[in-house]
């Protein structure tokens, strides 16, 4: 029996995903467990696997195609099931697609419009409106396109993530004009308006007649488009690092603390699990596991800042920083307190290896309370890292390197590493920060606490 098959909601803060590829062809037959098709959100792209045995009977988005979650992108038939007339099937289960050759778009109506905005009508506006005389070409050069502002009245259809887009804009969706199905607004509609906002036209400014305009003596300040250049879209995932960061940086008071640890006994240490170990161990992993030590004997740094309260969390899950070729991301590692140093090394590698191969899930990169980021291995001695919200804390570690230090009164020369910590100052102080981070630098100096 045929069904359709919807866009999941395969993270639970997305409205919507991008349809990345199909990975069974139309009228292929497909086993349980098989993927169906790649979906990429904001924060990874994910494979969905089929439910059942079953054949891909139609697909009715391309890829490449954004799909708000809900909506249907293929229809499903059972094991060996063929449609001779599929049109007629589509319309039975209430789908729509456009013309052949045209870009394909479902339109759900089977299930009631989405929740949409209302607009009152006017109780001045008369039950019929009066005809309007069709400009003058001159008068149409020059008036504004009416679909800046329609006086609709009524009902105003808009898609969630197109009311979405339209909040973060600051854009009254009500004065849209919608041009998807049924004059509903979309996505593209909004992006249109706001890109139309940017880029006003600029009104003409009257000369007088006796005065000559002056030569332009500087350069444009939009210079842009000059030169030799590339322009690289956005995607998603960039976009989602822009945002969060921005949002980060504008509404997370951060503090900074700076400390040098000691590592040539840390080091050591890992050189002599490494001899032994059949998983190799690197400093990283060993910084990790620090990271857990001071959560564990700090539980105050263990916590986020939420609306109603302070959420102080019982286990220690830890964020990576990943480097990707499509941006950062930052899969979180569980329960850390209880993982051994070679159990940590095992799983981030496993991390990094789905990072770039884009095969992290949604539940990979959710929850933790602080994140590690480490740009030692480029040279870098030390930065300042932007909180991941909503956690509370990111500790960004540098270069270990050789510096002369001073010992029971005498100097010599000792392998330093710097680090560090910025925290959120909502849920925590900075004494209490000050207390994790001694903690760090004294399960960093004497690392044997790590192996036990």
């Amino acid at each position: 029996m045929a069904e359709l098959f919807r866009m999941p909601a395969v993270a639970a803060d997305a409205a919507a995903a991008v349809l990345s590829a199909w990975q069974v062809a139309e009228r292929a037959p497909f086993a349980k467990d098989d993927a169906l098709v790649s979906i990429e959100t904001d924060k990874a792209e994910v494979d969905v696997a089929a439910e059942r045995d079953g054949v891909l009977l139609k697909t009715l988005y391309e890829a490449g195609a954004e799909v708000e979650v809900g909506d249907p992108i293929a229809v499903l038939g059972a094991v060996g099931e063929q449609v001779g007339d599929l049109g007629a099937l589509l319309a039975e289960l209430g789908v729509g697609v456009t013309a052949p050759g045209e870009a394909r778009q479902a339109v759900r109506r089977d299930v009631p419009e989405e929740p949409v905005t209302e607009r009152p009508a006017s109780p001045e506006s008369p039950a019929t409106p009066a005809p309007v005389p069709a400009p003058s070409s001159t008068a149409a050069s020059s008036a504004a396109p009416s679909s800046s502002g329609p006086d609709r009245g009524g009902r105003v259809f808009s898609s969630p993530l197109a009311r979405r887009l339209a909040r973060e804009a600051d854009l009254d969706i009500e004065v849209l004009t919608g041009t998807g199905p049924g004059g509903r607004v979309v996505r593209r509609d909004v992006e249109a308006a706001v890109a139309g906002r940017r880029t006003p036209a600029a009104a003409p400014v009257p000369v007088p007649r006796e005065a000559t305009p002056a030569p332009q003596t500087s350069a444009p300040e939009d210079t842009d488009d000059t030169g030799d250049h590339e322009d690289i879209p956005h995607s998603r995932m960039r976009r989602a690092i822009a945002r969060r960061l921005t949002e980060s940086k504008q509404h997370t008071p951060h503090f900074y603390l700076r400390a040098t640890c000691a590592v040539d006994e840390l080091l050591a240490l890992r050189q002599r699990i490494n001899a032994v170990s059949p998983v190799k161990v690197s400093v990283n992993d060993l910084l990790i596991k620090a990271v857990a030590t001071a959560h564990t004997q700090v539980p105050e740094m263990n916590a986020v800042w939420r609306p109603d309260a302070v959420r102080r969390f019982g286990t220690v899950d830890i964020s990576v920083a990943v480097a990707t070729d499509t941006g950062l991301v930052t899969p979180v590692l569980r329960g850390a307190e209880n993982l051994s140093v070679s159990a940590i090394a095992t799983r981030t590698r496993a991390f990094a290896e789905q990072a770039r191969s884009g095969a992290l899930r949604p539940a990979d990169l959710e929850g933790g309370s602080i994140t590690v980021s480490n740009l030692g291995m480029y040279g870098v001695e030390e930065f300042a890292a932007i909180i991941n919200p909503p956690q509370a804390a990111i500790l960004a570690v540098g270069a270990a390197r050789d510096e002369a230090v001073v010992r029971d009164g005498a100097v010599t020369v000792a392998k330093v590493l710097g680090v560090i910590l910025s925290v959120d100052h909502r849920p925590v102080d900075g004494a209490v920060a000050a207390r994790w981070l001694a903690a760090f630098t004294e399960a960093v100096e004497n690392p044997v606490r790590l192996v036990v």
